[in-house]
């Protein structure tokens, strides 16, 4: 979720998805299938926020340092 075009941030087990940060939606989502026991993602959401504006942050400098590099 660091890009302009990213829109998620995804937390997952075994490389299964459980939740994640829908930014263009504004909200966190369990991905749990309905037969998992219910579990909570407390904070999360806002966490991913924080964590997506520090990403945004860091890969400003680094754009800056490296004079915009082709990808």
């Amino acid at each position: 979720g660091c890009s302009d075009s990213d829109g998620v941030d995804m937390y997952g087990l075994d490389g299964e998805e459980m939740w994640y940060a829908d930014f263009n939606k504004g909200e966190g989502v369990v991905a749990l299938p309905p037969f998992a026991d219910p579990f909570t993602f407390p904070g999360f959401y806002e966490q991913a926020v924080g964590n997506q504006g520090v990403c945004k942050a860091n890969l400003a400098t680094s754009i800056k340092a490296y004079k915009n590099p082709e990808e």
